[in-house]
């Protein structure tokens, strides 16, 4: 009699199994495919190792702009893709090394709630064995989407799991989805040379967040010949031996390729849900966002699965240690959805936490925003990065309620501001701390300064 059973060993399985081991749980993790999940084998690594593959390039290539003078230097995508797949076998092996260390059981197999207390495993050879618990755990994650007239068939119309092991660079992409996984591509992909036409049906790059930082982002691709078609749907497309063409309004594109990034969705639909009662909403799984638990009892869930939630893997982290500390002691744990940083790893780097302006206003709340160039900022001079700007937005006579950071680093920036919004820190209290100078981080301070009504610079 296993404590827990976790089904699925992505972010939100082994996060929760490694997370069980403080209170002694006797856990058991099913995973069909290789511990890790989409993240770690198809997702969030393998996409930045390109990514960052992609921006030793570029910085090599503007070197005598920093002088230092080297010969026109060249993108070897085999040695990238070598690269990309190392970093993910090392990280798999520490992964797996660690699950073994806190006493996980791995099970190879297909894993299906057979009923209370039950989980199915299915092996490869059609086998099956019936593990018993006292409590499930599913994290089966989810699987790239697509749109009618661009079914997925792995070379000519592919998604995101594909093109992370494309072998041969591709001369030309049409990207569909201007989201956060089309532009990471868009921005890799073009500063390696790769003709990238990248569509997006919405009004503006990356929906939801700040429309200054999709200006800037909008910008630097123009820079970077990334032909974007903002509030431009697409008709089916047609495939030919070599080529495929994709319609847009009165126009088309030919290209090599077409990489789906319109969404992900859950993979919910054969994992024994109904032997247990769980109703699902277009598949996403409702859950008590104090202890992740489902309507079915001793029954949780985690990650992209989880109906409302963003399908990002350190929310899935978090739940998992929701849904263990529930479990092993009756205690709550919530996640705070208000205070999830997102990041988007393009070129400038895209970070934001808590409310936009408009989502602030459309909530009800009276606001102020405060705002901070990167072009008054030392360092960013000196990096040659000052395509970027800080935003903070509070609440008139209130406290901090969202933030945004465009610039290098953003992604590690937005950490300081995280905590302003998760502690709803009035913009005094925050602007009261001294950053290093010189330093990139100086906007956040420089802005908090501003919010708080005695700006500096």
């Amino acid at each position: 009699m296993y404590d827990i059973v976790i089904i699925g060993g992505g972010p939100g399985g082994y996060a929760s199994a490694l997370y069980a081991h403080n209170f002694g749980l006797k856990v058991a993790m099913v995973e069909k495919d290789r511990v890790g999940g989409t993240c770690l084998l198809r997702g969030c690594i393998p996409a930045k190792s390109w990514i960052e593959s992609a921006g030793v390039f570029s910085t090599v290539s503007d070197a005598e702009t920093f002088g230092v003078v080297v010969p026109e230097p060249q993108f070897s995508w085999p040695k990238a893709l070598e690269r990309k797949q190392s970093v993910v076998e090392l990280i798999v092996k520490g992964l797996i090394g660690t699950l073994k260390a806190r006493n996980v059981e791995i099970i190879d197999g297909y894993g299906r709630i057979a009923g209370p207390g039950k989980v199915e495993v299915e092996a490869s050879d059609g086998s099956t064995t019936t593990l018993d618990t006292k409590n499930i755990i599913v994290a089966t994650g989810s699987a790239p989407a697509s749109i009618p007239g661009y079914d997925i068939d792995g070379t000519r119309i592919v998604s995101s799991d594909e093109a992370l092991d494309w072998t041969e660079q591709p001369g030309s992409v049409a990207i569909i989805g201007g989201g956060v996984i089309g532009c990471e591509f868009a921005s890799f992909l073009a500063e390696v040379g790769t003709e990238v036409h990248l569509f997006e049906m919405e009004s503006q790059l990356v929906p939801g967040m700040e429309p200054e930082a999709a200006k800037i982002l909008q910008r630097a691709f123009r820079k970077r010949k990334v032909n974007t078609h903002v509030g431009t749907g697409v008709g089916p497309a047609t495939l030919a031996e070599d080529r495929v063409t994709v319609p847009f309004g009165d126009d088309s594109v030919n290209v090599d390729v077409v990489l789906m990034a319109v969404g992900r969705r859950p993979i919910t639909s054969d994992v024994g849900l109904d032997s247990v009662g769980i109703a699902t909403d277009r598949g996403f799984i409702e859950v008590d966002p104090m202890t992740m638990a489902t309507s079915a009892p001793g029954v949780y869930a985690v990650g992209d699965i989880v109906a409302g939630a963003p399908q990002l893997a350190h929310v899935a982290f978090a739940e998992g240690v929701a849904a263990v500390t529930a479990i092993a002691t009756d205690e709550r744990a919530p996640v705070d959805y208000n205070a999830i940083p997102m990041v988007v790893y393009t070129h400038p780097e895209i970070a934001w936490v808590g409310k936009t302006e408009a989502a602030a206003t459309a909530n009800g709340l009276t606001v102020q925003t405060a705002e901070h160039g990167m072009r008054g900022i030392g360092r960013a001079i000196i990096q040659g990065a000052v395509d970027g700007t800080v935003k903070v937005v509070s609440e008139v006579d209130g406290p901090i309620v969202g933030a945004t950071v465009v610039g290098h680093g953003a992604g590690e920036l937005i950490h300081a501001l995280m905590y302003a919004v998760g502690w709803e820190a009035l913009p005094k209290e925050a602007a009261s701390f001294i950053y290093a100078h010189p330093t990139i981080s100086e906007a956040v301070g420089e802005t908090l300064l501003a919010a708080a009504g005695r700006p500096l610079h």
